[in-house]
């Protein structure tokens, strides 16, 4: 009985941890399984491709915002919705924040991320153009997890990213009016 006693107590929080290369490369394998089940031979393909990882991650941003939001205050405006993506979500998924927000005020916000994290170990025998093209599907569920987490947060976007130049990304998030 006193084995129980002297056994350090673990938190909820603690016991629900998940390494972080483990997410990394299973990210990484569900992109890869989905175009592989997806045969890319006409544009539809494509879109279909980017159906399935959106979908996904749409679904994903919905839960941990619903997860992460639940003792929060509700935010002011849109501005502050989409601070909070920059800030708290990206630091929850990519343990930092967005290194830059854009916004013209008119609904469209920029979000630049320099050295996105799931690009970090990414490459090709070409590079450059190449190493973009090849990247893109890998953007597209982060672009559903965020537009899940805006939806939830009662924002209805449409996000869109880019990769020109690795590992750098820019999220480009149009609200819906």
């Amino acid at each position: 009985m006193a084995a129980f006693e002297d056994a350090p107590v673990v938190s909820y929080a603690q016991q629900r941890l998940v390494s972080e290369s483990c997410v990394d490369l299973f990210l990484i394998e569900m992109v890869d399984t989905v175009c592989r089940i997806t045969a890319v031979e006409t544009e539809a393909d494509s879109e279909a491709m980017f159906y399935k990882l959106d979908s996904l991650g749409y679904t994903v941003g919905q839960r941990i915002v619903e997860r992460f939001t639940k003792d929060r205050p509700r935010f002011a405006d849109t501005l502050d919705v989409v601070k909070f993506i920059c800030k708290d979500l990206w630091s929850i998924m990519f343990k930092k924040q967005i290194d830059n927000l854009k916004t013209n005020h008119r609904g469209v916000y920029v979000l630049q991320d320099n050295s996105f994290r799931w690009f970090m170990r990414m490459s090709t025998d070409i590079g450059g153009a190449d190493s973009a093209k090849k990247a893109t599907p890998y953007v597209w569920f982060p672009c559903g997890v965020v537009r899940g987490a805006l939806a939830n947060l009662g924002v209805p976007s449409v996000v869109v990213a880019e990769t020109s130049n690795l590992p750098q990304c820019t999220f480009q998030i149009k609200i819906a009016k």
